[in-house]
């Protein structure tokens, strides 16, 4: 009993904890799905129409959400944790790939990190706006303030990143533990008005409408999509809170939540179509109404920042992946390696979350743009998926194929039907995700090309540190560690200290960080160090794209009994000034996109924690 406890409380900390996180996206869809379904579509409020509609809400969450993301997707984990990153690094770990179909499956994955950025931008917009539009309810002439508002909870709520979200976090779990109870009370009461509408449980009301509004009702499949945003939060997430709460919040009170909602709005519009103006706040008594529209304000307010945190760690992932440059990354949580901060994501969210707002002005609008980049990344984290179906599970060609079809078709056809939304501002997440990804393979293609030109010209390590101590220059206290990329060839730092300096420290490490494909190394194996003479060392530092990196906490943590002390220590780093050239790296104009990159990355001192008065770096020209 005592040892049942413990365990018992964690579970329901982590159940809260996963519930105020999680679930902010998908659970605040109710504000706005229906009233875009009937009213961005102009459908007829029938009891067809309404029954079919509640009937395809319904199994889009069941098929989508249930099957395809918590029971399906949330088995692929890898080593813990999820997300299209992960399971990226999954597939490639277990399946052996020629170089093309390498290159091919992870422009896929980061296709889909792309598309999640698109997605960042509206996501808050859509939420926070939907939210303050509650007010026309009660005061129609408030609507011009409707924008200023939103606006300045946004901004307000990228400010405050900076300080970290550890003490207002510990809010989220119980706001959104009210939040679902009152959609499901609101929905159960409106269901009791109006009880026909349990029969859209029944997939027949489903095909019945599609078979009476034939192209039409696939269109209308671009709205209901806003019905099972966020459902990628469900698998991205479970790192932070284990599979077992996410699945457990999700089937007990998520899910009958949202579904008591939708179909209490159903209800609703049966019996007062006027309602459609704003189904959800004219589900709620009138006296209830703005206390509404602020617990609907604090739930759009914590799925933003569950958006923004998230953009800080794919950064983060995607940076240690080595497809994107150093940025500078801030620890905001003593006690949560999670809880990042991230300056130049944050405020390139804020301004262009900020244009959305400005540029749209409502959630209807914004309706307009949301969906394509959510369906683009449900369709590859299915192709993923069904290769770690075939590859990890090792199910078989037919069963593997069997559910990629099934969980395609559902994706592609939510997918088509947005791509009607292109030229109504289904174009911006899709311009967002174009420009991310092209700074990625730019960035990736860049750095290899660079460590090609090095390697040209590069040293083997090993006969050049046994000519050194053949004949040795002058010698000074201390150690030298030489940060390098290529671990077979002697740092050009090295090179460049010898030729100006003409001296060399009594001891020298050669320190080579390498990023595994796995969220996290064990302590253990962070740190590999080989003897390469008398006071010559050859260092190597693992990290995965999730662990903090911390390069004098892991050389002072080292086991190989060398001692460090950072005071007695230098950093040499090689800096190189790059020249776009003609040639056969990139296109010229990808060139200087890297350059500038390179210009613009964070000081590695900074990125790798290291001492800004240990440092010393080193400049030499290098045509790309």
């Amino acid at each position: 009993m005592n040892q049942s406890h413990p365990t018992n409380s964690k579970s329901g900390a982590l159940a809260l904890g996963a519930l105020g996180v999680v679930f902010g996206d998908i659970g605040t869809s109710p504000l706005y799905t229906m009233k875009e379904v009937f009213g961005g579509h102009h459908l007829m409020l029938s009891q067809d129409n309404v029954l079919g509609i509640l009937s395809l809400v319904f199994w889009s969450l069941m098929l989508v959400v249930s099957l395809k993301y918590v029971s399906v997707m949330m088995r692929a984990d890898n080593k813990g944790e999820g997300g299209i990153l992960a399971l990226l690094a999954l597939v490639q770990g277990q399946a052996p790939l020629a170089s093309r179909s390498r290159w091919l499956l992870m422009s896929l994955g980061f296709l889909g990190a792309s598309l999640f950025f698109g997605d960042s931008l509206i996501t808050p917009a859509i939420s926070v706006l939907s939210a303050i539009e509650g007010l026309e309810m009660g005061a129609p002439l408030l609507h011009p303030f409707i924008v200023p508002l939103a606006l300045g909870i946004l901004v307000g709520l990228f400010v405050i990143q900076r300080h970290g979200t550890a003490t207002i976090g510990k809010l989220f779990g119980p706001v959104m533990l009210v939040w679902f109870g009152v959609l499901g009370l609101l929905g159960a009461l409106g269901i009791l008005q109006n009880p026909q509408v349990i029969a859209a449980l029944l997939p027949i009301h489903a095909v019945h409408f599609f078979a009476a509004h034939g192209t039409a009702s696939f269109l209308i499949l671009g709205a209901v999509v806003l019905a099972i945003t966020g459902a990628e939060a469900l698998y991205a997430d479970m790192g932070h809170f284990g599979r077992r709460p996410i699945r457990l919040v999700w089937f007990a009170y998520v899910l009958p939540a949202l579904v008591l909602n939708y179909f209490g709005q159903g209800a609703l519009l049966l019996a007062n179509p006027e309602a459609l103006r704003n189904p959800f706040y004219l589900l709620a008594p009138e006296w209830a109404l703005y206390p509404m529209i602020g617990l609907a304000t604090a739930a759009t307010v914590i799925a933003s920042q569950a958006v923004i945190s998230g953009a800080f760690s794919v950064t983060r992932q995607v940076i240690q992946m080595g497809y994107a440059p150093r940025l500078i990354i801030r620890h905001t949580s003593a006690t949560e390696a999670g809880q990042i901060y991230i300056p130049f994501v944050n405020w390139t969210l804020a301004i262009g979350i900020a244009l959305l707002v400005l540029g749209f002005r409502s959630s209807s609008n914004l309706a307009a743009a949301y969906g394509i980049a959510v369906t683009g990344t449900f369709a590859i984290d299915t192709i993923l998926v069904g290769l770690v179906m075939r590859v990890r599970w090792d199910l078989g060609p037919v069963v593997t194929l069997a559910g990629m079809l099934v969980f395609l078709t559902i994706d592609l056809s939510f997918f088509g039907a947005n791509t009607v939304k292109i030229p109504d501002g289904g174009w911006f997440p899709l311009v967002v995700a174009l420009m991310v990804f092209t700074l990625l393979v730019t960035w990736k293609r860049g750095r290899e090309i660079v460590l090609q030109r090095l390697n040209e010209t590069a040293q083997p390590l090993v006969p050049f540190v046994d000519m050194l101590l053949a004949h040795p220059p002058l010698r000074v206290p201390g150690t030298a560690v030489f940060m390098t990329a290529d671990a077979n060839g002697a740092p050009s730092a090295l090179l460049h200290n010898l030729k100006h300096n003409k001296v060399l420290h009594e001891r020298v490490v050669i320190l080579n960080v390498r990023y595994a494909e796995v969220p996290y190394v064990p302590a253990d194996r962070r740190v590999e160090m080989a003897k390469l003479a008398e006071d010559f060392y050859h260092v190597i530092v693992r990290y995965g794209f999730m662990d903090d990196i911390d390069i004098p906490k892991a050389l002072a943590e080292c086991p190989c009994g060398m001692q460090f002390e950072l005071m007695d220590t230098t950093f040499f780093f090689s800096r190189e000034n790059l020249i776009p050239t003609r040639g056969e790296g990139m296109m010229l104009w990808r060139e200087h996109l890297f350059a500038t990159m390179a210009r613009n990355a964070a000081s590695p001192m900074t990125f790798f924690q290291i001492p800004a008065n240990r440092v010393v770096e080193l400049g030499a020209q290098l045509e790309i």
